[in-house]
C-alpha cells in the first residue's frame, strides 16, 4: 500500500527555539544578581542585622574605656533658725558644678565582654556571607527556572508543529484511501494533548518570570540562554576530600559555630568574675558657690569651695546569695551546648558537601547519557518517518518517536541547568561560594543571543 510522504516542518526546530529563547534585551546572570542585591528583602534584612550586630559589639568597648561626666546644679534655701534668745529667718542661693571621670583598672567581666564584642562582629560577618551565598543560589535557581520553562514552551510548540503536520498528512492519506480513520484520530488526539501541554507551559513560564522579577526587583527580566553548543564547567577539584577540607577551613557556618564556642567560654569568664574584685581610678573637680553663706552658719559672708580629687576604689564581693555559683553552672552548660552545635554543624556540612558533590557527578553523567539519547531519538524519528513513507510504519509510530525526541530534548536542557546549579550548590555546601562564581558561569551563556537548545546542531560533550 503506497503512502504519501509526510512533509518537513515549515519552521526548523532550531529556528523556533532561537526565536522563543533569545530575546534582544536579555540580561546576564551577573546583572540580575546585582539587581537582587539592592532589592531582595531577605538580603537587605541580613545586611541590616550585620550593621546592628557590629554596633552592638562596639558597645562592649565602653566597659574598658573611661567614663566622664559633668554635673551642675542650683538651689534656693529658705531657712528659719530659732533659739531661746534669737530668731533668724533668711533665704540663700547655692550653685555647684563639677566634672568627674572613672577609669576601670581591673574589671575582668568588662574585659571579657569587650572580647565577646569583637567575636560578635566576626559572627555577624559570617552570617552576612551565608546570606550572600543564599542570594546567589536563589537568583540562579530563578534564572534557570525561567530558561527551563522557556525551553519547555519552545519544545512543546515545535512538537505542536510536527504533530499538526503529521495530522494533516494522516488526513490527506485518509482522503485518498491509503490509510484508515484511526491514523487521523490518533493524530488529532496527540495534537489536542500538545495544545493542553502548551497552555500549561505558557502558564508555568509566566509564573517563573514573576518569581524572577520579584527577586531582582526588575519588571520584565529576561535571562540570557545558554550558548550553543553548551559547554558545561569542569568540576574541579575532582576529589571530594579536598572539598571537605575546604569546608572545614572556610565554611561560614563552621566559623560561626567555632566563634560561638569562644563566646560561650568568655561568658563563663564573665560569670566567674562575680567572685573577683574590681579596681577603678577616679578623678574629679567640683566647685560650690554659696553667696549668702551656708545652712550651718548664721553669717552672711560668701562661701566658695573648690575641690580636686584623685583616688582608686576597690570593691570585693563576698556573698551574693549563691547567684554567682549558679550563673557559672549555667554558662558551663551553655559551653557544652555550643560545642554540640559545632559538632552538628561540621557533620551537616560534611553530609551536604558529599551529597552536592555526588549530585554534580551524577548530573554530568546524566547530561552525557541524554546527549546520546537525543542523537538516538533523532535517528529513530527519521527511521519511523521513512518507514511511514514506505508503508512499514503507521502514524502513531511517528508520533511516539517525535514525542520521545522532544521529551529527551527537554530532559537534556533541564539536566544542563541542574549541573550548573549543582556546581553553585556544591560551593555553597562547602562554604566557598562567592559572586565570582557567577562571572565564571556567565561564560556558558549565549552572549551573542544563540540558545543552547538546538536540535539541528550537534551538542558537544561535557568537558
Amino acid at each position: 500500500m503506497s503512502r504519501f510522504h509526510a512533509p518537513a516542518a515549515g519552521l526548523s526546530w532550531a529556528l523556533l527555539l532561537a526565536l522563543a529563547s533569545a530575546p534582544a534585551a536579555a540580561q546576564s546572570l551577573v546583572e540580575l544578581y546585582q539587581s537582587a542585591q539592592g532589592y531582595d528583602a531577605v538580603y537587605q534584612g541580613a545586611r541590616a542585622q550585620y550593621a546592628a550586630t557590629v554596633a552592638r559589639g562596639a558597645q562592649a568597648r565602653a566597659g574598658i574605656l573611661p567614663a566622664v561626666g559633668i554635673n551642675a546644679g542650683a538651689s534656693y534655701t529658705d531657712q528659719d533658725l530659732s533659739t531661746d534668745n534669737l530668731s533668724v529667718q533668711r533665704g540663700f542661693n547655692a550653685q555647684n558644678a563639677g566634672i568627674n571621670a572613672t577609669q576601670p583598672l581591673y574589671r575582668p567581666a568588662n574585659w571579657a565582654a569587650y572580647q565577646q564584642g569583637k567575636l560578635q562582629e566576626a559572627i555577624a560577618q559570617a552570617s552576612l556571607t551565608l546570606a550572600e551565598q543564599d542570594l546567589i543560589v536563589r537568583v540562579s535557581q530563578a534564572y534557570f527556572d525561567v530558561l527551563a520553562s522557556q525551553d519547555t514552551l519552545a519544545l512543546v510548540r515545535a512538537q505542536k508543529i510536527g504533530v499538526a503536520e503529521q495530522r494533516a498528512s494522516a488526513q490527506r492519506n485518509f482522503e485518498v484511501g491509503t490509510s484508515t480513520i484511526t491514523d487521523t484520530r490518533e493524530a488529532q488526539a496527540r495534537y489536542d494533548l500538545v495544545v493542553a501541554q502548551e497552555i500549561a507551559a505558557e502558564n508555568d513560564l509566566q509564573v517563573k518570570k514573576i518569581v524572577l522579577d520579584q527577586l531582582v526587583g526588575r519588571a520584565g527580566a529576561i535571562p540570557t540562554p545558554l550558548a550553543a553548543p553548551a559547554v558545561l564547567p569542569v568540576l574541579a577539584p575532582q576529589d571530594v576530600d579536598v572539598w571537605l577540607m575546604q569546608a572545614e577551613a572556610s565554611h561560614p557556618a563552621i566559623a560561626q559555630a567555632n566563634l560561638g564556642v569562644e563566646v560561650a567560654e568568655l561568658e563563663t569568664r564573665k560569670a566567674e568574675a562575680g567572685h573577683k574584685p574590681t579596681l577603678d581610678a577616679q578623678l574629679g573637680y567640683n566647685a560650690t558657690n554659696n553667696p549668702q553663706g551656708t545652712t550651718t552658719s548664721t553669717s552672711t559672708g560668701k562661701v566658695r569651695v573648690k575641690a580636686a580629687s584623685i583616688g582608686v576604689v576597690f570593691n570585693l564581693p563576698l556573698f551574693a546569695g549563691f547567684a554567682t555559683e549558679n550563673r557559672i553552672r549555667e554558662t558551663l552548660a551553655l559551653e557544652d551546648q555550643s560545642r554540640a552545635v559545632l559538632d552538628n554543624t561540621r557533620r551537616t556540612v560534611s553530609v551536604s558537601t558529599r551529597a552536592a558533590y555526588l549530585g554534580v557527578l551524577s548530573g554530568v553523567s546524566q547530561v552525557k547519557a541524554l546527549e546520546a539519547a537525543e542523537a538516538s531519538s533523532q535517528v529513530a524519528l527519521d527511521a519511523n518517518r521513512l518507514g511511514y513513507t514506505v508503508g512499514v510504519r503507521i502514524n502513531i509510530d511517528v508520533l511516539n518517536s517525535q514525542s520521545q525526541l522532544f521529551q529527551t530534548k527537554r530532559d537534556l536542557a533541564l539536566a544542563r541547568y541542574n549541573v550548573l546549579l549543582g556546581n553553585l550548590r556544591l560551593r555553597q555546601a562547602n562554604g566557598t561560594l562567592t559572586p565570582e562564581a557567577l562571572v565564571a558561569l556567565n561564560d556558558t551563556l549565549a552572549l551573542n543571543g544563540k540558545p543552547a537548545v538546538d536540535s539541528a546542531a550537534p551538542v558537544s560533550p561535557v568537558r
